[in-house]
């Protein structure tokens, strides 16, 4: 099998697989025991679409208009005007990753057997993701539940052949048109099918997915800089000796005090508390840097669990059971995914905010034990880092914003047939924002800090903070000097972080970090 080929079979997917899909391009192929059992599940929604008796989604209307029954010669328009009907989104377009991650969740779904989509419809689906295809989906339309209704419709509409889509060209055309030239043939759905298309918590999962492999990220640079910036403020490493955390045996919280003590090996700025300035203890920002961070981490273990249980799912209303019967259920629900969703978006905002005080403590003259205020050249001339830091601290304020929980809202909705949604994707649209602006904060704390090291003259800091500090030049980072225009420099740390380099230049000296 090709690296760049991922196999969808019965029992769902990796995050990985995810990841390879929605930001690699891998190709997707389906698997022999994932076509038998969409053939066998096809079977079980035929015979019952064939009997008299009126089943959910086979031969009936949905959510409040469920009960009445649908002649056969209507159910193909019927499966075409839920998907036409749902798909209503607007505001801006959600990111082609998104909607990578979306469809192929999806399919892992319809690939389980238990939706009774026919084989055909599945292979559709793989051959427009492989064709770089991809639907035009918008920012709003989903409540959760049941699953990212209107963002799944439009995904479901562009296999029909209706809407626009986005060719691998990255121009937006007609849906149809794009099919006909990757030569695909648009699908006509048949009973349960256009139900099953939309009925899925696959936007909101493959947004957690990526915002889990960002942050995994995120968390070491925090560490770096974290790290950085108590060498610039003279700290002392002995807080986070071993023993110290094994007496508070939180996993996260270990991991992130071996990442910093690896980072400050052989530093000769740290431990100079009783120098010209005695301190007992060093500022909380400093000090408790592992045990915020190591909850973060911890937090993100959590959400990991909830996404390979997600991962492990099949998402759909009704479903087709292993012993024939199709079952109407809630299991479309988002709130697992939306709880941890809001969670993780908690954390990433205190991560932030921590980081931001020890920017500030750097700045300031009072509390920087000597280092020159603002980080200026030559203070009152120059304004150094001031505004920098007013731009972390906006970045910051907006983070708490964004950790308000969307999970705790509900609007009912289909007549009081959907009374309690889980608004997972409010959720998960909020903490990619947060992602972003956390990044951003990181930068500025990484900014400062090696700055700040920099102008530490005659103390030699640690090999792995002068790999960072000499990686972070090298991308066009400056360091001290003059005031100057700022924003190109924060936008090549922003980039330098974003890119995973800065974790990767201190690795080179400390190996893998945890």
């Amino acid at each position: 099998m090709d690296m760049h080929t991922v196999v969808v079979g019965t029992s769902g997917v990796t995050a990985s697989d995810v990841l390879a899909v929605a930001r690699g391009g891998a190709r997707i192929e389906l698997s022999a025991e994932a076509v038998a059992a969409l053939a066998a599940a096809r079977e079980i929604v035929d015979a019952l679409a064939a009997k008299p008796d009126p089943v959910y989604g086979v031969s009936t209307g949905f959510g409040a208009l469920a009960t009445r029954h649908i002649s056969q010669e209507l159910r193909a328009q019927l499966q075409r005007n839920i998907v036409r009907s749902h798909a209503a989104g607007m505001g801006p377009r959600v990111e082609r990753e998104v909607v990578r991650a979306l469809m192929f969740l999806r399919l892992k779904t319809v690939c389980s057997g238990h939706t009774g989509v026919r084989p055909e419809v599945a292979q559709t689906m793989a051959d427009v993701l492989n064709a770089g295809i991809t639907p035009v989906v918008h920012e709003y339309g989903s409540l959760g539940c049941s699953g990212d209704l209107a963002p799944l419709s439009h995904c479901a509409l562009t296999l029909m052949g209706e809407g626009d889509a986005e060719g691998p060209d990255g121009r937006v055309r007609p849906a149809g048109e794009l099919l006909a030239e990757h030569g695909i043939a648009p699908v006509e759905l048949r009973e349960k099918e256009g139900l099953a298309l939309l009925n899925g918590t696959d936007g909101m999962l493959g947004m957690l997915i990526m915002a889990l492999a960002d942050l995994d990220m995120l968390y070491k640079s925090a560490d770096i800089t974290a790290a950085l910036s108590m060498e610039a403020l003279l700290g002392t490493d002995k807080v986070l000796a071993p023993e110290l955390h094994a007496i508070r045996p939180h996993p996260g919280q270990g991991a992130s005090a071996a990442n910093m003590l690896a980072v400050l090996k052989g530093s000769g700025l740290t431990g100079h508390h009783q120098d010209d300035a005695p301190r007992v203890q060093d500022a909380y920002s400093v000090r408790c840097a592992p045990q915020v961070a190591g909850a973060g981490r911890d937090t993100l273990a959590h959400a990991r669990l909830v996404a390979e249980r997600e991962l492990a799912s099949a998402v759909d209303n009704p479903v087709v059971l292993s012993d024939g019967r199709v079952e109407s259920n809630g299991n479309f629900h988002g709130a697992p995914v939306a709880y941890v969703l809001d969670f993780v978006a908690i954390a990433a905002a205190d991560l932030g905010s921590i980081a931001e005080r020890r920017t500030d403590r750097l700045l300031d003259k009072n509390r920087s034990h000597g280092l020159p205020p603002f980080l200026a050249d030559d203070a009152g001339v120059d304004s150094g880092l001031m505004i920098a830091q007013y731009t972390q601290a906006a970045l910051v304020s907006e983070l708490k914003r964004l950790a308000v929980p969307a999970s705790a809202d509900s609007i009912p909705s289909s007549a009081m047939q959907e009374d309690h949604v889980s608004m997972g994707w409010s959720a998960a649209r909020k903490l990619r924002t947060a992602v972003d602006n956390l990044t951003r904060v990181i930068a500025i704390e990484l900014y400062a800090a090696t700055r700040a090291v920099e102008l530490r003259e005659g103390l030699t800091p640690a090999p792995a903070s002068r790999a960072a500090i000499e990686a972070v030049r090298a991308a066009g980072v400056q360091g001290p000097g003059p005031d100057r225009f700022l924003a190109p420099d924060l936008a090549a740390a922003d980039a330098f972080v974003r890119g995973g380099e800065l974790v990767a230049a201190v690795e080179k000296v400390t190996g893998p970090l945890r």
